[in-house]
This record gives C-alpha cells, sequence and structure tokens, in this order.
C-alpha cells in the first residue's frame, strides 16, 4: 500500500510540472495549448495484435502530417505485456509512454493508483456525445474521464462453414446444439467442433452469463461468481471437455485456437473482431466467405458475451501533455475509426462512424454491432482487472481435473472477497 500511495502522489506532482511547464502556443480557457505551438515527441504503446499493429502503426504516425513538428514514436506492447509493464515504468518514474492503448478493464485500474491524466476539459475529448453511451462508460473513474473510447467489441462464434455443412449441422445457438453438431462432425471427419480458450478467463464469460450469472453485483456490493450459476459455468466448461465437443489447453491458448481453426482441426471456436484477419490467413479461409460469424451459443438461461475493447489514455507524469491530448483526440476521430473498420473490421466507438456506407456495409459490422448493443458490460472498478486472475487458476483446476465445479467456485469467491473489502 505504501508504495501504491507514494507512486501516486509523485506521478500526480509530475503531471502538475509537466502542465505548468508546457510550451508556447496559445491556451484556452482549460490552460491547454491549441494545436498551432504543438512540438516534440509523442511515444505511443500500442497492444494491438500482429495482423493489426501494421495498420495502427500508419495511423498513429499519420498524426505527424496534421502536426509536422510533432515525431509519434511508435512502440507495439504485447496485450500480455502491457499492463504490469505500464506499471512498473509509471511507478518508477521511467519509460511510461505518453499515451497508450488501454484495454477498458484496465482504465479504472490504472486511476485508481494515478498513473493516468484526467482528460476532462483537455483537447482529448472531442464531441464526447458521438460516443457509444456503453464505450465511454469505460473510461470513467470517480466522476472523471481517463480515457478515451477507440474500439468496442465482443466475443462471437466463428465457424467454418464448410465443415458445418459438410457434416449436414446447422450454427449452433446453443450449448445443447453445439454438443449435438460437434458430435456429427466428430463421425463425419474425425475433427472437434469446437475449440475451448482454457487459459484465459475472459473466454469463461459467455458461459457465465449463459447460466444466469455474473462476477459480482457492483450495485449491492456483492460477490457473485459462487453462486449456483457460477457453479453450473465451471460445470459447463468442463463437460465440453470430457464429452469430446471441444478440445483445450491449459497454455498458450491464442495460437492454439488461432491454429487449430485456421488449420481445419476444429470447426468452430469464440473469438472477437481482432481475430477477423488473422483467421482469414488460415488455409481454410483461402475463400473469405468460409468464415462465419454468429452469436455465441445461449448457456441454460440465456446467450450472452462480454463487452470489451480498447481506450486511448494519456500518463499523467508525460512531459508532453499538449500533444498527448491532441494524439488521443486524432486517434479517436471518427476519421481514424473509419479506416481503423475499413482495414481491419473493428468496431467504431462514435455513432456518427456507422452511418458511412464504407462502414454500414462491412460484414462483420452487420454482425458484430447488434452483438456488442446486446453485450454485458462488465463491473467498471478498480480491481475490475484482478477479478480475472482467481478465475484463470480455477478454470485450470476445473479443466485438468484437479478439482469440482463446486470447490472452483467457492475458491472464485473466497479470493474476490479477499480482494474487494466491501463487498460481501
Amino acid at each position: 500500500m505504501r508504495r501504491g500511495i507514494a507512486a501516486t502522489a509523485l506521478v500526480a506532482a509530475l503531471a502538475m510540472t509537466a502542465a505548468a511547464c508546457g510550451g508556447d502556443g496559445d491556451s484556452g480557457e482549460s490552460g491547454q495549448k491549441s494545436g498551432k505551438g504543438l512540438s516534440g515527441t509523442v511515444t505511443f504503446w500500442d497492444t494491438s495484435n500482429e495482423a493489426e499493429k501494421g495498420t495502427y502503426k500508419a495511423l498513429a504516425e499519420g498524426f505527424e502530417k496534421e502536426h509536422p513538428k510533432v515525431h509519434v514514436k511508435y512502440v507495439n506492447v504485447p496485450f500480455g505485456d502491457a499492463n504490469a509493464k505500464f506499471k512498473n515504468a509509471a511507478g518508477g518514474n521511467s519509460g511510461a509512454p505518453d499515451v497508450m492503448r488501454t484495454e477498458v478493464a484496465w482504465v479504472a485500474d490504472f486511476a485508481s493508483i494515478g498513473y493516468l491524466a484526467p482528460l476532462d476539459g483537455t483537447a482529448a475529448l472531442d464531441n464526447e456525445k458521438d460516443y457509444l453511451p456503453t464505450a465511454a462508460a469505460s473510461t470513467k473513474f470517480n466522476g472523471k474521464t481517463y480515457a478515451a473510447p477507440q474500439v468496442i467489441d465482443t466475443l462471437a462464434l466463428f465457424y467454418n462453414k464448410k465443415m458445418l455443412k459438410d457434416a449436414g449441422v446447422e450454427v449452433p445457438a446453443s450449448l445443447d446444439e453445439l454438443k449435438g453438431a460437434s458430435a456429427k462432425i466428430k463421425k463425419k471427419s474425425g475433427k472437434t467442433g469446437l475449440y475451448l480458450r482454457g487459459d484465459d478467463p475472459y473466454w469463461f464469460l459467455p458461459y457465465l452469463y449463459g447460466e444466469g450469472g455474473d462476477l459480482v453485483d457492483e450495485k449491492s456490493k456483492k460477490v457473485t461468481v459462487d453462486d449456483e450459476p457460477g457453479v453450473k459455468a465451471y460445470k459447463v466448461i468442463k463437460d465440453l471437455v470430457d464429452s469430446k465437443a471441444a478440445i483445450t489447453d491449459a497454455s498458450d491458448g491464442w495460437n492454439n485456437m488461432e491454429n487449430a481453426f485456421k488449420s481445419g482441426k476444429v470447426a468452430m471456436m469464440v473469438n472477437g473482431p481482432w481475430a477477423i484477419e488473422d483467421a482469414r490467413a488460415g488455409a481454410q479461409f483461402k475463400d473469405k466467405s468460409n468464415l462465419g460469424v454468429a452469436p455465441v451459443p445461449a448457456g441454460s438461461v440465456k446467450q450472452g458475451s462480454p463487452q470489451g475493447g480498447w481506450n486511448l489514455s494519456v500518463y499523467a507524469g508525460s512531459k508532453n501533455l499538449d500533444a498527448s491530448y491532441a494524439f488521443v483526440k486524432y486517434m479517436s476521430s471518427a476519421k481514424v475509426q473509419k479506416a481503423t473498420t475499413e482495414k481491419l473490421s473493428l468496431l467504431p466507438t462514435r455513432t456518427s462512424v456507422y452511418a458511412d456506407p464504407s462502414v454500414a456495409g462491412n460484414e462483420m459490422v452487420k454482425f458484430f454491432k447488434p452483438a456488442v448493443d446486446k453485450a454485458v458490460e462488465r463491473p467498471w472498478i478498480a480491481q475490475g482487472n484482478a477479478l480475472f486472475e482467481p478465475l484463470r487458476l480455477q478454470m485450470a483446476n476445473v479443466l485438468s481435473g484437479k478439482t469440482s465445479p463446486d470447490k472452483a467456485a467457492k475458491a472464485t469467491g473466497d479470493a474476490y472477497r479477499k480482494l474487494l473489502k466491501d463487498y460481501k
């Protein structure tokens, strides 16, 4: 705790110093300069994947054309390393970026320890009413705004149209239908129906929501993951693997899942819009039309998928706050979001962008936008990201047979109550 408090005070002091010592230029009522005098370097940490990073690099560097005196230093940081790397850099006041592409669950976490600059009243937030309300919700903490929404997403069922057709099965709308379809696929081709991502707790959420459950009830401050729906969700993932409807791995799940789906080892996987370009690079999808996308199969209660996405945040200790605010405005602009959708089929966070013909006509947007509209909002609390680690541990224990679903749910709930001191 002491280190967190000390780091917060240090970063806050740095932010005040940086704001007071900004370069030349006209100032508005907020004390921030206009864009005319922007100069210096903006270091941008981009957390996009291999299939996306080339596009993001080009878009980020496009800022230099609008502001020739500003140099954008683009750095791609792998998603799995980014959270800890940013905290280490920000806490040690050494090597942190000016701007970071932050996963939606990270914003409240980083803001709670003083590592992000509030964006209210700065150039970073432009035409805020244009943002989707659910996307904007993930940028808030304690009444202030700490990020600009850039991409919104959710999970869906990706399927190999030819494999399903050859097996004579329809796209499964429920887990029961998925098990039946998997059995027919196995009989027809010897292949497995589904790759179940067993090493990442984000992929557990559709099963939890499908049984009518949730991680916590933020309003009543109650842990709910160990209620009966949580037990059922653990039983569901175990049953899918035990019944041979799905295969899974305890580690390196992303690469194993992608390779299994792209090579035709499995007919289906659950994934998000960020995986579209990579999936289409596989041998099974030389004909791009062979890739199908549908809602995640419903559990015994309902169909549900988590709201995800990416925001853009500014480091509180940045020595170039004004240029950083302008960069966030640019990267979350309608123009850049439109280009992101055209090149990567990712979903915008601005309502106006969906009206553009090139976006409205995008086949993946046509599916994912309705899915995003129905996605389940996660708890936007400081500990939101930390809720995943207990899930990850217990998923592994259940899938390996080391523990029962009942004990796994109880252990997850116990871990949450230790983490959330004011929750019951």
